[in-house]
């Protein structure tokens, strides 16, 4: 099956456990304010490529993932492209390479439930505990990912949760709480991993022609991200 991809960046170690390969997706309807990836968000755009050829190239780097390394499917959102995605994740397993997944978990038609049976690992980015700050953000509604975590905390299905702290959007105690509230409906995610916004997609935002919102906001302070880490930590024990 072919689909649309924007890059693969090869042995990298922050989107999962290990070391892993990186598929960036081509596609995403959300639109986030602060996305480090924009060039993404145009399924028209990318290179359209067949999913044996990937599970091919992840092939030659097995050796380098170890135990817990692996695939893990980004982008842009790689649900969008749930039959492309499913192959890629089936064709894995099948090699006996751990798989991922890296969603906003916009959707869950029957193709993204397919598709979830060959993920190892869901990392869900859930981008603001409230409600109507994640419309403004994203303009999509924070109740579609919170029914994804239901689907994939119900089907035992090993996810962590992810959030980008930026500064006066994601960067208080009183969000980070709220975050943390509102997983205690569902089984705990493994982890919850708080990532630092940074300011380096600012170029890519310029070659889309689209206005980048928090081109004046700092990243955020390295002792804040370890305290709100440390909370959040100490609230999943």
């Amino acid at each position: 099956m072919k689909g649309k991809i924007h890059s693969i960046e090869t042995l990298g170690t922050l989107d999962g456990p290990g070391i892993r390969i990186i598929i960036f997706f081509q596609g995403c309807p959300m639109h986030c304010w602060y996305c480090h990836n924009p060039d993404t968000w145009d399924i028209t755009k990318g290179m359209e490529t067949d999913s044996s050829e990937i599970v091919e190239k992840v092939l030659k780097y097995k050796n380098y993932f170890g135990k817990e390394g692996g695939v893990t499917l980004s982008g842009g959102e790689p649900l969008m492209q749930a039959g492309f995605a499913c192959e890629i994740l089936k064709k894995c397993m099948e090699n006996n390479i751990n798989t991922a997944i890296d969603t906003a978990g916009y959707e869950l038609t029957d193709n993204v439930k397919k598709c979830l049976k060959y993920t190892g690992l869901a990392l869900i980015d859930l981008k603001h505990s409230n409600p109507d700050k994640h419309s403004e953000l994203t303009g999509h509604e924070l109740s579609r990912t919170l029914k994804f975590i239901e689907y994939v905390s119900s089907h035992k299905i090993r996810y962590w949760i992810r959030q980008v702290i930026v500064p006066g959007l994601t960067d208080s105690e009183e969000q980070v709480i709220r975050l943390l509230e509102l997983l205690k409906t569902y089984n705990p995610p493994e982890k919850v991993e708080l990532l630092s916004y940074h300011r380096m997609a600012i170029e890519k935002w310029k070659e889309i022609h689209k206005e980048y919102k928090y081109k004046n906001i700092p990243e955020p302070d390295e002792q804040v991200m370890k305290r709100l880490q440390k909370l959040v930590n100490s609230k999943l024990l």
